[in-house]
């Protein structure tokens, strides 16, 4: 009896050893699309642009980011569907960045002050060996332009 039951101890260990093992790789790739744990403190977003792409009934909104050292810039081109005109706003700021954390103040708008500038906090992360910048308020995701446009 006591064989038995060191048998069953011996083989539900080696079973939930090898759970374990991809209950965490599980938990790691979960991790990594949400950007926690990821040092990416060595990563240059210097001279990055980054594309946001959203499509309404009415029209389909595409916003751009560009980053060059500490200043930024801000492009949002709306392109109407019925019509077929664009639109677009071009926003200047500057950035600060503190870890994996990207926040931007865009207080012009085409050189001229604005009295309540664009804000954005963003959340650098990398899944894939693709950059990408997710706004922490909507959930948003920029992606590196560089990344999507590079043949393979």
């Amino acid at each position: 009896m006591k064989k038995i039951f060191i048998g069953i101890l011996f083989f539900g260990a080696l079973g939930l050893k090898a759970q374990y093992g991809t209950l965490n790789e599980i938990l790691n790739r979960l991790e990594e699309r949400k950007g926690i744990n990821q040092n990416l403190e060595s990563v240059n977003i210097d001279n990055k642009k980054f594309v946001f792409i959203k499509d309404a009934e009415d029209h389909t909104e595409r916003d751009f980011i560009i980053i060059k050292g500490n200043e930024a810039t801000y492009v949002e081109v709306f392109d109407d569907k019925a019509t077929g005109e664009s639109s677009s706003n071009v926003f200047t700021g500057d950035i600060v960045r503190r870890k994996n954390i990207v926040s931007l103040r865009a207080d012009k708008l085409e050189n001229k002050k604005v009295p309540l500038p664009v804000t954005k906090t963003l959340l650098l992360t990398k899944q894939k060996d693709i950059l990408y910048l997710i706004d922490v308020n909507t959930k948003d995701r920029w992606i590196d332009e560089a990344s999507y446009s590079k043949k393979k």
